[in-house]
């Protein structure tokens, strides 16, 4: 299993060098950007339907406010609703992800082989490492204007929680390191070996001038 740092997208260049040794210098780094970029712009999914960013964005906002507002309309009014509204725990709506290989693929070009070995390190299972502001999707619900999109209905607090839910394992990192681990059913079968940190390597300097 590939670990992908989002945060530090340049050390999963080692990780990739130690799973494909055979591949040269630039065709590691091409892939490494690959995988990061897969992830960075990874798939949302919800209610059936797929989302992909940006386009997507305001299709998405609008569609979740439908299951804000459903939320809302069930919290009972109070005289102290505002003061309620800043006290209580929010309530989380889960939004799943998935490798966005497509993207990947883009930034390789025309390199059948690279983009088969994309596939398959997705398929064999990434660890992607990010904070909340690595995850685009996440990173826009995040700063989505719930109140406007509502048309100014909506008031309850709202938590949105991106996760993966494909092969692979999503770690969130905090201030103080790993903080989460979410692992999907199809991540669960794949075993994946302890692997040490990632001496931190700059991409660009493997690229040919």
């Amino acid at each position: 299993m590939i670990v992908c740092n989002l945060t530090k997208p340049e050390a999963t260049q080692e990780q990739v060098r130690k799973t494909y040794p055979k591949l040269g210098q630039t065709d590691v780094a091409q892939l490494s950007v690959a995988l990061v970029l897969a992830g960075k712009y990874a798939l949302a999914h919800y209610d059936g339907e797929t989302y992909r960013y940006p386009e997507d964005v305001s299709k998405f906002t609008k569609a979740l406010s439908v299951t804000l507002n459903q939320i809302q309309s069930t919290v009972e009014p109070t005289k102290k609703a505002k003061a309620a509204a800043a006290e209580e725990e929010p309530v989380e709506v889960k939004v799943g992800l998935s490798c966005n290989i497509v993207e990947g693929e883009n930034m390789l070009g025309d390199r059948k082989d690279l983009k088969a070995l994309l596939g398959e390190a997705v398929k064999e299972g990434v660890e992607y490492q990010y904070t909340s502001t690595d995850i685009l999707w996440q990173w826009a619900l995040d700063r989505a204007n719930w109140t406007t999109i509502s048309g100014g209905e909506l008031t309850r607090r709202v938590k949105l929680k991106a996760a993966f839910e494909d092969s692979t394992l999503g770690t969130e990192l905090g201030v103080g390191g790993k903080v989460k681990k979410t692992r999907s059913p199809r991540a669960a079968a794949v075993v994946a070996e302890a692997v040490p940190e990632p001496e931190a390597v700059d991409i660009e300097e493997a690229l040919p001038e």
